[in-house]
Order: structure tokens, then C-alpha cells, then sequence
């Protein structure tokens, strides 16, 4: 028991774009195994550390490789920072688990699928953000494998922008962007939307009136998820399904409990739990199972590093309800970079586990260090 027993961790934040970095916990044992996870909330980074340092010293002290889901069960976290923390040692300790036990973490789990069907989101890579830029960026992802594909392309609405009654005009340019898209994937692609919360109820079933014309297949987090939207969302999903379309969302969501009201309101077709939020990994297993028992399909969210990824394909080989996993595609070299890329090409829609044990992947020390955000925060036990 104390070869095992976890004897360091590590903090690490990496700047990947000028908007987005990436954050790393590194558990060490005593035996010389490394697990990780990852805790990214971009624009976050003080809250982070901040959670950090309260939680990952209890880690340290109590927190088994042995028992790995012990620990989140046991710290509910109090804010999306604590989550952030309590997800990422949770991948790490289940990465030692697997690894000790000589096995990818799909295999040990029980994995219900060795391909994964993803989705490309081509929001970040986009910088142009007319239509031509995105129709490029679907380009480059349908020639990557790609047959499904995501974009947020209402940067002119706000809710503020809809309270004022200018919505409709204001979501002009994203439907363009989401028309050149469509033209360049083909009719029979998935084109999902995100609206990142911006509309209003009203404004939001103008927008399904036009996507349903554009043979979109989902609807992202169209209106704030607070409970009083429960209802309003309820019926724009009626309205979506009517027109031939789904409604996704919950991409925040931490633990079964602030999913439930959702789902059993009606709000969406789709839930998008978070690897990085859920609260561990038995979250997102307890999310799954409680969406499959209400006929809601499950899409995990997953617009991250690396290491968010490698999780997120381990753990989606095993979910009931589980529909496909979104892909940051193409933010920046580093993605494979930082672990020496060790994913596979992705083929007509499908990537592949990747085959070391543990999470598959590994975190370059060296590549590590020369993109730092900041100085590594180390805690030992």
C-alpha cells in the first residue's frame, strides 16, 4: 500500500491562444507512476488555484489509487472551481488505477465501444469570422475525417441585444456563417449550433425557424440555464423537435442533481456533461445512467486539452445513451504536442481509443515548461 501511495502534485498552466489555457494536475506515487487530469476554466485560472490549494493537499493525505473515485465522492464541490479541481484529480487517481492494473481506463471500466464517434468543433480555430472563414475551417475539418460539425456564430446577439428587440437582425450574420457551413459539409452532415446563451425566448424560436430550414441538428444552450427557463425551454425543444431538430446543453453541469430538474422538465434531447466539471468520473457514469432512464441521449462536452480528451474518449467508450463527443479541432499544435501525439486520425466521424494504459496519453515535461502560464505549483505529502 505505501509503494502506492501518492507522495507529490503538480499545477500546471499552459497559454495555448490569447484567449485560451489549458490546466494540468500531475499526481506522482511513491512508485514512480504520474496520473493526470485536467481542471481547464479558461479565464478562470485564480479561482483554480485558489481550489487548489485547499483541495489537492487533502488529496494528498487521504486520496488512494487503490479506491480512485473515493475521493470526489467524498468532496462535493462547492463552485465550477472546486469541480474544476475535484474532476481533474479524479481523472488522474483513475489513470493510476488503470495504469497499475495494466489497463486502458475503457478496458477496466468495461468498454462498450473501441471506436468513438466524435464531432468537430470549429468555433476557436475560426479567427476570420465571416462566413467564408468558417466554410474554410469546415473544410479542413471534413478533410481531417470529420462528418459532423459544431460552430457558435452568433457573436452580434446577446441577451441584452434581444431585450431591445434586435435579436432578429442581430443573428443575421450568425445564420449566414451557419449557411456557409451547411454548403460546404453537404446535406447530409450534422451541423450543430451553439448559442452560447444569448437569446430570449422569442428570438430564440425565430432562430429555429431558420435553422430548421437549414437542416441544423442540434440547438445549443439557446436561453440562461436558471430552473425559471425550465418551461420556455421545454417548449422551444417542442417547437425544435417539430422542425426536425434536437436541443442540446447543461455543458456547466455539475453532478447528477443539477442535471435532474432538466431533464425531468423536458428542456433538452441532449445533455453535454463535462469531464472537467461533472464532479468525477461516477458523475458523469450517475449522469448518464439518469439521462438513459428518461430517454435523454448523452454528448459530452468536451472543447479542451489533451488530457480532458483522452478522458473523455476512455470514459464515452463505456456510457449508456451516448450519442458522440465533441473535438476541439485544430486550436493549436499543442494539442498533440503536449503528449507527443499519440491520437489517431480521425475516419469518417470515428477516432480510436488511444492504446497505452491508463488514459493513453502522457504530458511532455519539457513542452510542459516552455509554455507555462505561470510558475508550477507543487505540493508534496
Amino acid at each position: 500500500m505505501k509503494a502506492f501511495a501518492l507522495r507529490a502534485a503538480t499545477l500546471h498552466m499552459v497559454r495555448i491562444t490569447h484567449k485560451t489555457c489549458w490546466s494540468f494536475i500531475r499526481l506522482h506515487t511513491r512508485d514512480g507512476l504520474v496520473g493526470e487530469g485536467e481542471a481547464t476554466l479558461t479565464g478562470q485560472e485564480d479561482a483554480l488555484l485558489a481550489a487548489a490549494e485547499r483541495l489537492v493537499p487533502l488529496a494528498l493525505r487521504d486520496a488512494t489509487p487503490e479506491s480512485p473515485s473515493g475521493f470526489a465522492l467524498r468532496h462535493v464541490p462547492a463552485d465550477i472551481g472546486e469541480a474544476s479541481i475535484v474532476s481533474a484529480l479524479d481523472q488522474a487517481l483513475w489513470s493510476l488505477h488503470a495504469q497499475r492494473a495494466g489497463q486502458s481506463l475503457a478496458h477496466l471500466l468495461g468498454a462498450r465501444r473501441m471506436q468513438v464517434p466524435v464531432y468537430a468543433n470549429i468555433n476557436r480555430r475560426t479567427a476570420l469570422r465571416t462566413p467564408e472563414g468558417f466554410a474554410a475551417s469546415a473544410r479542413a475539418a471534413k478533410a481531417a475525417g470529420h462528418v459532423a460539425f459544431k460552430l457558435a456564430p452568433f457573436d452580434e446577439v446577446s441577451t441584452s441585444v434581444c431585450s431591445q428587440g434586435q435579436g432578429t437582425q442581430a443573428m443575421r450574420a450568425g445564420l449566414q456563417r451557419v449557411a456557409a457551413v451547411r454548403e460546404v459539409v453537404g446535406p447530409d452532415a450534422r451541423v450543430m449550433v451553439d448559442c452560447h446563451w444569448r437569446f430570449d425566448e422569442a428570438t430564440a424560436r425565430q432562430l429555429n425557424a431558420a435553422a430548421g430550414r437549414l437542416g441544423v441538428y442540434w440547438i445549443e444552450c439557446p436561453l440562461p440555464e436558471v430552473p425559471d427557463n425550465i418551461p420556455a425551454l421545454a417548449g422551444l425543444r417542442q417547437q425544435a423537435n417539430a422542425l426536425g431538430m434536437l436541443q442540446a446543453g447543461l455543458e456547466m453541469g455539475v453532478g447528477w442533481d443539477s442535471f435532474r430538474p432538466y431533464c425531468e422538465g423536458g428542456a433538452y434531447d441532449v445533455v453535454m456533461p463535462d469531464m472537467k466539471y461533472a464532479g468525477g468520473l461516477h458523475q458523469m457514469q450517475a449522469i448518464s445512467a439518469g439521462c438513459a432512464a428518461l430517454g435523454v441521449q448523452v454528448s459530452p462536452h468536451n472543447p479542451s486539452g489533451p488530457i480532458c480528451h483522452a478522458a473523455s474518449l476512455q470514459v464515452s467508450a463505456t456510457l449508456d445513451g451516448f450519442d458522440m463527443l465533441e473535438l476541439q479541432f485544430d486550436e493549436s499544435p499543442l494539442f498533440d504536442a503536449l503528449v507527443r501525439a499519440p491520437f489517431g486520425p480521425v475516419l469518417n466521424g470515428q477516432a480510436a481509443l488511444p492504446a497505452a494504459n491508463g488514459l493513453g496519453v502522457a504530458l511532455d515535461e519539457a513542452v510542459l515548461h516552455r509554455h507555462a502560464e505561470r510558475p508550477v505549483r507543487s505540493w508534496s505529502h
